[in-house]
């Protein structure tokens, strides 16, 4: 059972875009620099640290994306379960993030991981592993819910699009109107705003885990509200 298309699925996906800016301000700023979302950014740290450029670990970076492989692997067998026993998939996956989004934010409270500036430790990859897991499966989730204009972990994609469909210069094989354009900004300015969010948090001496937190909580209540919401009102066969 897929979920229904709709303004409550979407406004679900912008917050989910929200949540990633926080995340990638943890990442990059107290447990890295790294990235555990935007994979495209983090191979390219990868690549940097591995030539020997400063401030750069390569550890980090690879357990970063070992985690999101792990996480995108158990997040399709966990939703091609659920919906080949026709049930809904998609508070399943979000409840699964949560739960991972929350232990992350558990291991860096009891370890007492540092914000910006703190060296990198075990502990710190076992929270970036957690985090690039629960990315993993957010990006499964994603491409299986398919919502237009809305990745929730990048927004290149999105950007694009929202100045290809400007006026005089829309192009329409991309789509265009005031709803593309509506999502689209409203995805990129969730991804800025989370960012902005988590890096103001950090800098005010917030600790990582009371940042991440958030998101955490987030994800839970969006899942479990899902969840008790009846099913013929959320989800559609498919």
């Amino acid at each position: 059972m897929k979920p229904r298309a709709g303004r409550a699925l979407t406004s679900i996906m912008i917050v989910l875009t929200l949540t990633t800016g926080m995340i990638e301000a943890v990442s990059f700023l107290a447990l890295g620099p790294v990235f555990t979302a935007m994979q495209t950014g983090n191979l390219l740290l990868l690549a940097f640290a591995l030539t020997g450029a400063a401030g750069l670990s390569p550890a980090a970076a690879g357990v970063s994306c070992a985690g999101f492989v792990v996480g995108a692997v158990l997040g399709s067998l966990l939703e091609s379960s659920a919906d080949s026993h026709g049930r809904r998939w998609f508070p399943r996956a979000l409840l699964g993030e949560g739960v991972l989004l929350g232990l992350a934010a558990l291991i860096a409270w009891r370890t007492g991981v540092d914000g910006p500036g703190g060296t990198v430790t075990g502990h710190h990859f076992a929270v970036i592993a957690l985090l690039a897991a629960a990315m993993g499966a957010r990006n499964i989730t994603t491409l299986r819910v398919r919502v237009p204009d809305v990745p929730t972990t990048l927004s290149t994609r999105a950007l694009t699009a929202f100045l290809g469909g400007l006026p005089h210069v829309a192009d329409p094989r991309i789509g265009s109107g005031a709803r593309h354009e509506g999502r689209r900004f409203a995805s990129i300015a969730a991804m800025f705003a989370g960012g902005v969010l988590g890096a103001w948090l950090l800098r005010e001496g917030v600790s990582p885990a009371a940042v991440l937190a958030v998101p955490c909580a987030l994800v839970l209540f969006m899942g479990a509200t899902f969840w008790m919401v009846p099913e013929r009102r959320t989800s559609e066969p498919g």
